[in-house]
């Protein structure tokens, strides 16, 4: 199993030490390939303002609604849960 991990900014290390713990691979999420052959994704706690711009910036955004859209499974944890919602109350 092939586990990606939003890299961007937050406690993506935290996630990492624990996906590899229990055996699974781990692909630290920089940029648009590293998307590919994923199993999983975690988009993990932070800043969700700056992950959000970041993944704007960067291309990701829309691929990563995509698959998920497509029923990548997903774990989010604080500000990956905001980058998840469909709406934000401000």
């Amino acid at each position: 199993m092939k586990v990606g991990i939003l890299a961007l900014q937050g406690a993506f290390i935290e996630h990492e030490k624990i996906i590899q713990e229990l055996g699974a691979e781990v692909v630290e999420i920089r940029q648009r390939k590293d998307l590919e052959g994923i199993d999983g994704l975690i988009l993990p706690g932070g800043e969700s303002t700056v992950q959000g711009k970041l993944l704007r910036q960067l291309g990701l955004l829309n691929p990563i609604q995509q698959l998920i859209n497509e029923g990548l499974p997903v774990l989010a944890t604080c500000a990956g849960l905001i980058l998840l919602a469909k709406t934000i109350d401000q």
